[in-house]
Parts: C-alpha cells; structure tokens; sequence
C-alpha cells in the first residue's frame, strides 16, 4: 500500500461561484506542488451554504453530475495527475436534487458519484427543502490511491455507512462537512476518530470556516483533520477560524497492521485476510 499525500481544504465563502470555483482550482494547484495525490474540499464546495434558509432562488446551484464542474476538475485532475472528491449540488432532473460528492481519478477519469443519505431539517440545516436522501448505497472508488469511500457531514452520525464503506474495503473515507460552532463541535474530534478506529480506515474531516452573514449566522469552526485506524490525529489539526490546505501522509500500510491485530474486523468480515487458522 505504502504513503499516500493527501489533501484537505476548509475555506470561506467568496461570495459567488466562480471565483469559489478558482480558488478551489489555487487550493488544488498548492496541494500539487506540495505533493499530494488526492484532494477534497468541503460540502457544497463552490457555493454558500444556503441550507440556513428555505428558498426555491438556491436550486440555482444544482447542475448535472457528470457536467460543468466535474468536467472542469477532471481536466484539472488530468494535470496534476490527482484524484479528486468534489461535493456539489447534484440536479438528476427537475424536482430531483442531491447532495453529492464527484469523484474524479488521477487520469481525469470520472468514477463515479456518492449521494449523502441522512438529511437534517432543523433551525440552521434546512436540508430537506434542497435534497432528496441518497440512493446510490456507499460505493467505494478503484482509484490511484487506493480504495476511496465518501461520506456526507450529516452522516457521520450514522454507523451503517461507515461500516458499509469498510467492508466493502475502504481505505480512505472523506467526510466533507458544514458543521457549526457550538452545535456539534463536542461530536466532531469524536465520532470520527471512533468510526476510523471502528473500521480500521483513515478519515479525512473537512468542515468549512467563518460566518456567511447573507445566509444566516451558522459559525463554521474548520478544524479539518486526517485521522488514522488507531484514532489518532495525522499531524495537526486545522484552524478553527481561517483558511487552509492541510496536506498529511498516510502510511496506508497502518490498515493492514491494525486489521492483523484486531479479530473484530476480521471476524465481522471473515474473509479480509483468509480463514481463521487455530494456535
């Protein structure tokens, strides 16, 4: 298996699409020269979150999966030979919209999409009046870095999906976020760590930062993180109030070691590494 280099990005609102649009293209273009193989940036990551509010004005932001986005990074991909995970906002047709992460192989290859299943509709996440839940089941992606799963902000709360993604033979699972201060932020350096440690993967944690006034006062918190199959932090944590690219090594080799050790995965999925030979 050997290093991965992989890339997160938290970051603000610009205040519209394209130019949210360019700077993830910059974020992307840093994590080449600093070495990174894979990339993914935030929930919703050419956009506000909107999801503060109910009105119809947002749909606006839904586009095709495969389309203009995903085409755009797949040629960026092609370039800097990374895989990229981009979460957009996923419009099927008319009437059918999800929240969705793309993901692209290091070839500029599209492989394929995860919609996010657990969708809030409380005071702030207004989720329901944008998304359908998603019906796609938890694939994990072939890609150029290993065995890549997704899972969506809210989700996160949820067991099923992590385990799901592991027994299918995750090894890096993203869970790019909109999470704010004070709401979840005692669940955030938690649930994740449990749930890597739970499958024996790596989680990569993205939550987006600062206060997008337009649409609400939702304070997103950052602390994006990698966190390895022993719960532990892959270098620091990120800043709880500003921007940043955090780009971390992960020894992917880890996942192997601590499956070897442990029965309860190996034995929940009996075949990861052969049958069970008595001392």
């Amino acid at each position: 298996m050997g290093i991965v280099r992989a890339a997160l990005v938290q970051t603000e609102w610009t205040g519209d699409k394209e130019s949210m649009i360019k700077a993830h293209e910059d974020y992307a273009r840093q994590a080449a020269a600093q070495g990174a193989q894979v990339i993914c940036f935030q929930e919703l990551f050419y956009g506000p979150y909107f999801c503060q509010v109910q009105d119809p004005q947002y749909y606006e932001y839904a586009e095709s999966v495969p389309g203009p986005t995903t085409e755009r990074f797949a040629a960026l991909a092609r370039e800097l030979n990374m895989v990229m995970v981009l979460p957009v906002y996923e419009r099927e047709m008319d009437g059918l919209l999800y929240n969705t992460a793309a993901v692209i192989d290091a070839d500029g290859t599209y492989l394929g999409k995860y919609r996010k299943h657990h969708i809030p509709q409380v005071n702030g996440f207004w989720e329901k009046f944008y998304f359908r839940p998603g019906n796609l089941g938890w694939p994990v992606f072939d890609t150029a870095v290993g065995k890549v799963g997704v899972y969506i902000c809210y989700d996160r709360h949820f067991p099923e999906g992590w385990r799901a993604l592991g027994l299918a033979g995750a090894q890096i699972v993203f869970n790019p976020s909109a999470t704010s201060r004070g709401l979840s932020s005692y669940l955030w350096k938690l649930e994740q760590p449990a749930s890597a440690v739970a499958n024996e993967y790596f989680v990569g944690a993205i939550n987006r930062v600062g206060i997008e006034s337009e649409y609400g006062d939702d304070d997103f918190y950052g602390t994006s993180y990698f966190v390895d199959p022993e719960g532990k932090f892959v270098g620091d944590v990120a800043s709880d109030t500003a921007p940043e690219l955090v780009v971390r090594d992960l020894d992917l080799d880890l996942i192997k070691t601590v499956r070897e050790r442990w029965a309860f995965y190996r034995d929940r999925r009996p075949d990861a590494y052969g049958p069970l030979v008595a001392p």
